[in-house]
C-alpha cells in the first residue's frame, strides 16, 4: 500500500563525546529527563505527527536500544502492518554491511523503503532534544515543490562551525550549503531534520553508492549534489526549544534546561505528550526531613536527603543528611549519609558511601560517575 510519508530514523551514532554515557550503549539509548531515553523525543514526534511507520537505523551497540523500543508500543508503533522496524546492519551477498556515513544508511534499506513506496521520506536522527510537528514542516516541503526541505534554526555564531550552514534567498530557498564551515556566513543552521521527495532522493543514492571517493554523507554529498544540479530546495525554521546533546556539558545543561519554567520545551504539554515505557515503581517516598527545591523526582525513589535543581531518575535513594545539587541521578542510583553531590551524572546502579565529596563544578564540565571510579572525584576530607 501506497503511503504519503514514512519515517527514517539514524540511530547507530556511538557518541564519542559522551565518554562513559556511552561505552556501552548507544547514543540515542542514554537516559534523559528523568524517565526517558533520548530516542524517546523523535520516536514521540513521529507518533505525534501521525508518522507510525518508521524504519530505525541502528548499528554500534545496539542491544540495550533494541530491549527498549522493542515493537514500539509506547509510541503506538505496534501494529501488524508497517509500525516501528528496527534495521541493523546486514551481511548483503555483495559483501557490504557496515553503515559508512548516514546517506548510505538509507541506500542500504532502499528495498525497505519502496516495498511502502512512499511520495516523501522524513530523515531524521535520534539523538537531539525537541518537539516537533513533522506535519507542518511537510506542507511547507508540498507548497514550495521542493525536492529537498532542510529544518534550520539560528544557533550562536561561535557554534556555527559545528553545524552545516545554509544560505538562502528571501523565501528560504536554498542557494548554498557549507558543512561544517571554518568561517562560516550566517548562523542558520541544519537541524539534521530532511523531508525528500523519494522519487528524486532515491537516484541520487543511487548514484552516490557508485563514486568510491564519497563519504555516502548526506550533508557531504547528497545535500551538495541536489544544489549543483540546480534542485529546488528549501529551509524551514523552527523557532522551539531544540538541543544537541553530543557532550557531557550540552546533555548536562539540557537536563537542567528541563526545570527552567519558561523553557518551550514542556514534558506536561497534554496536547504533545512525550512517551516512553512506563514503570511499574511505587511512588516516590519524601521523609519528614527531606528538603526539595525545583527538581524531578521519579517513582520509586527515596528521598531523607536534600535534592536541588537536579533530575533523578526512578529508584533512586538519597539518605539522611545528604545534599543533591545540580545532578542528574541515573536510575537505581544510591547517595550515602552525609555525602554531597554538585554538578554531576552518576550513572544507574552506582552506589556512593556515606562522607563522600564529589564536586563537578570545580572541572570544566560536570563529571560522570559510575561505580568503578567515584572515588577518584572524592574530595572529602580524609579521602584517598
Amino acid at each position: 500500500m501506497k503511503k504519503e510519508i514514512i519515517g527514517m530514523l539514524l540511530a547507530g551514532g556511538k557518541g564519542t563525546r559522551l565518554g562513559l554515557l556511552t561505552e556501552d550503549i548507544a547514543k540515542p539509548a542514554v537516559h534523559f529527563g528523568g524517565k526517558y531515553r533520548i530516542i524517546d523525543f523523535t520516536l514521540s514526534n513521529c507518533s505525534n505527527s501521525k508518522i507510525h511507520t518508521v524504519g530505525v537505523l541502528t548499528q554500534y551497540s545496539p542491544l540495550e536500544l533494541h530491549k527498549h523500543m522493542g515493537i514500539g508500543k509506547p509510541w503506538d508503533m505496534d501494529r501488524q502492518t508497517d509500525g516501528l522496524s528496527i534495521l541493523s546492519p546486514f551481511q548483503a551477498s555483495d559483501g557490504a554491511s557496515w553503515y559508512s556515513g548516514t546517506a548510505d544508511a538509507i541506500t542500504k534499506n532502499i528495498h525497505y523503503i519502496d516495498q511502502h513506496n512512499p511520495t516523501y521520506v522524513l530523515v531524521i536522527s535520534g539523538d537531539h532534544i525537541y518537539q516537533m510537528d513533522y506535519r507542518k514542516m511537510l506542507d511547507h516541503h508540498k507548497e514550495t515543490g521542493a525536492s529537498a526541505t532542510i529544518s534550520v534554526m539560528e544557533v550562536p555564531w561561535e557554534d556555527a562551525p559545528r553545524f552545516g550552514i545554509l544560505n538562502t534567498k528571501e523565501d528560504l530557498e536554498i542557494y548554498e550549503f557549507d558543512e561544517k564551515p571554518k568561517e562560516p556566513k550566517n548562523n542558520l543552521a541544519s537541524m539534521g531534520i530532511y523531508i525528500f521527495t523519494w522519487a528524486d532522493l532515491r537516484q541520487y543514492l543511487v548514484d552516490d553508492e557508485k563514486i568510491e571517493e564519497s563519504d555516502h554523507d548526506f550533508g557531504k554529498d547528497i545535500i551538495p549534489a541536489m544544489l549543483n544540479d540546480r534542485l529546488p530546495m528549501y529551509a524551514y525554521r523552527f523557532d522551539g526549544y531544540w538541543k544537541d546533546v553530543g557532550t557531557i556539558k550540552s546533555y548536562w545543561e539540557a537536563n537542567m534546561d528541563l526545570l527552567e519554567e519558561d523553557l518551550s520545551l514542556s514534558l506536561n504539554n497534554k496536547e504533545w505528550r512525550t512517551y516512553s515505557h512506563d514503570s511499574n515503581y511505587p511512588p516516590e517516598y519524601i521523609g519528614e526531613n527531606a528538603v526539595i527545591k525545583n527538581s524531578l523526582i521519579t517513582s520509586g525513589s527515596w528521598i531523607d536527603g536534600t535534592v536541588t535543581q537536579s533530575v533523578l531518575f526512578e529508584k533512586v535513594d538519597v539518605y539522611e543528611g545528604a545534599v543533591v545539587k545540580e545532578s542528574i541521578l541515573h536510575p537505581s542510583v544510591k547517595i550515602g549519609k552525609n555525602s554531597q553531590v554538585t554538578q554531576a551524572i552518576v550513572m544507574e546502579n552506582t552506589t556512593l558511601p556515606d562522607d563522600i565529596v564529589i564536586d563537578g563544578s570545580s572541572y570544566d564540565e560536570p563529571v560522570v560517575i559510575n561505580q568503578d571510579d567515584y572515588s577518584t572525584f572524592n574530595t572529602a576530607k580524609g579521602a584517598k
